[in-house]
């Protein structure tokens, strides 16, 4: 147990003070010399041993308070471990342009706020911590360490603005189930060197990590994995080197990575399976890794035409509705269907998926093209018979998805038809029987099989013109079907 008698000056007057909850400013008011970088060669007047800032929070000040007691300290040398493991601590603590020797463990801890602002600290442990209040890390820099907040429950904000963060290890922020009663703020400056692990957290105030800067080159930046948010704001000028993770993630409301730059390699984006409101992903540039959304739902997906790379992953990606460049849907149905064929391999859901999106919005013809192209897209996935089928379904009636083909197939053989027949004479089936030949009339006979116009069976024909004939029935009744099937498509708004 620390008595008065053995502390030093301005650890006394940090005991004085932390009664009435007043700041103790050590400072000499030289910039460069209160620059916490400089710290180590800091002398005794602005040195405080970490065992006496845990000895007051622990309740070594008992004397009775006129004010809210509260440990408040500017510009110390905080020398040795400020091990607060497992403690009950029922005060602020703020430490505000510091520099702490080694890493600040509050493991297991159950705080009020703690503030640690514009320090330089090895590092912070805050695992499985119960803070009531905020952690404000505001402008900090961890050279050597981490942040820890595995399983930790945090009450307010978590406050990483301007904070720098170089990890030892894979993870700069170490916080796998992490829940918090309000939003994480990583911006204004915000640089982490190492990953960001925050799978499984509640965030229910939102990440905003606007403007942030997070390296982690050949590994993961950002994993999220089965996070739920409100809100992740990866905007305005966030940067990440290494795999941006969000599969599973429940974002309710926005997820926007407006104006962003993903520079992973391999896989820039690795959304598989999550659930997205609204999902903004206008980046500033096309990442050079793969976008990963297979599984995915969101109710709008907002997006530029240079957003994506050249592969994107859309097979059960699901949407209700698309904006481009800020346009409800945009008509450009060549661009969309160059975005559905960076997906690698023949999807059909892809196309199936944005038809229904041209449908709902009330563009059926937009729809068909989409149906055509997947049709096309399928093609070249058979075998040599099944191709050149296709090709012909293609030729003649568009797969069904343009059934005006097939009548223009049927005005030209019907023309055809017509110029042979009228060159020669055919049979009378009985004689003295049946109207007088005509050939534009007995060539619309052949090519409708549904109606009689008693040409087709009054007159016969003998030798090729007879396969003529046998021929312009059986095209007719293919292209008849086809039209058939593409006026109820038509009228079933497919």
């Amino acid at each position: 147990m620390l008595s008065y008698d053995e502390l030093t000056s301005p650890e006394r007057a940090l005991w004085d003070s932390y009664r009435e909850g007043r700041w103790v400013d050590l400072r000499t008011g030289v910039p460069a010399d209160d620059d916490p970088a400089r710290g180590e060669h800091w002398g005794a007047e602005r040195t405080v041993r970490a065992e006496v800032v845990a000895a007051l929070l622990l309740g070594g000040a008992t004397e009775p308070a006129s004010g809210v007691p509260s440990l408040r300290l500017t510009g110390a040398l905080i020398t040795g471990r400020l091990d607060l493991a497992g403690a009950e601590i029922g005060h602020m603590l703020w430490l505000r342009e510091c520099r702490l020797e080694e890493t600040v463990s509050l493991y297991a801890a159950s705080t009020r706020t703690i503030r640690i602002t514009g320090s330089l600290v090895p590092g912070v442990d805050a695992g499985l911590a119960r803070i009531e209040g905020h952690l404000d890390l505001n402008g900090s820099v961890m050279e050597t360490g981490r942040l820890s907040l595995i399983n930790a429950h945090v009450a307010g904000e978590l406050i990483l603005d301007g904070a720098r963060i170089t990890a030892s290890g894979e993870w700069a922020v170490f916080a796998g189930g992490l829940v918090m009663g309000g939003g994480v703020f990583c911006q204004q400056g915000f640089t982490a060197r190492g990953g960001v692990r925050l799978l499984g957290a509640q965030l229910p105030g939102g990440l905003f990590m606007r403007g942030a800067r997070l390296e982690n080159p050949g590994g993961t930046a950002l994993i999220a994995d089965n996070v739920e948010a409100s809100v992740v704001d990866l905007s305005e000028g966030f940067s990440a080197t290494g795999t941006l993770r969000l599969r599973g993630a429940r974002i309710s409301d926005l997820l926007t990575l407006e104006g962003a730059v993903l520079g992973g390699s391999g896989t820039a984006l690795f959304g598989v399976g999550m659930q997205v409101g609204t999902f903004n992903f206008g980046l500033a540039a096309p990442p050079a890794g793969a976008v990963d959304l297979q599984g995915a739902r969101a109710a709008v997906l907002q997006d530029r035409r240079q957003s994506w790379p050249r592969e994107v992953r859309l097979d059960g990606f699901v949407y209700d509705s698309l904006r481009s460049d800020g346009t409800l849907l945009h008509r450009d149905v060549t661009h969309r269907l160059a975005w559905i064929r960076r997906n690698p391999g023949y999807a059909p859901q892809p196309y199936e998926q944005l038809a229904a999106c041209y449908r709902q919005a009330g563009h059926d013809d937009d729809a068909r093209t989409v149906l055509l192209a997947k049709q096309r897209h399928r093609r070249r996935t058979l075998n040599p018979p099944g191709r050149v089928w296709g090709y012909l379904l293609d030729a003649a009636v568009g797969y069904g998805y343009r059934p005006w083909l097939a009548a223009l197939w049927m005005a030209t053989l019907w023309l055809l038809g017509s110029l042979t027949f009228s060159t020669r004479s055919p049979v009378r089936t009985k004689s003295g029987e049946g109207a007088p030949f005509n050939p534009f009339v007995y060539t619309l006979d052949l090519l409708f099989p549904i109606g009689d116009f008693g040409q087709r069976t009054a007159w016969h024909w003998t030798g090729t013109t007879q396969w003529l004939a046998y021929l312009l029935i059986t095209i007719g009744w293919l292209l008849t079907t086809a039209v058939v099937a593409g006026i109820s498509r038509t009228l079933n708004r497919n």
